[in-house]
């Protein structure tokens, strides 16, 4: 079995919540990695990946802003990490 990894940054800290950027890595070897290809997410919203089957294996902590900076703009804060599990498509003999 070989994992794929799905990035996902939500506009909130809600599953069903949009898409604002993603990362795949395919472990498999049959796609390159990339990050936000093309213009549309894979998916709308996290809920939309738990329900094609990926695993949700973990979401960042929430983390109220410093006073004073709460206007300020850093990272993506609300990154969803997900995964699937698939074949091994050159299985070692």
């Amino acid at each position: 079995m070989r994992q794929q990894v799905l990035v996902l940054y939500l506009a909130t800290s809600a599953l069903d919540s949009q898409v604002v950027g993603w990362s795949r890595y395919d472990g498999t070897g049959r796609t390159r990695p990339t990050t936000g290809d093309g213009d549309e997410p894979p998916y709308l919203t996290g809920l939309a990946a738990l329900h094609d089957g990926w695993r949700l294996f973990q979401a960042s902590q929430l983390l109220p802003p410093q006073s004073g900076h709460e206007y300020d703009v850093s990272f993506l804060k609300h990154e969803f990490f997900f995964e699937k599990l698939e074949e091994d498509p050159h299985p070692r003999t």
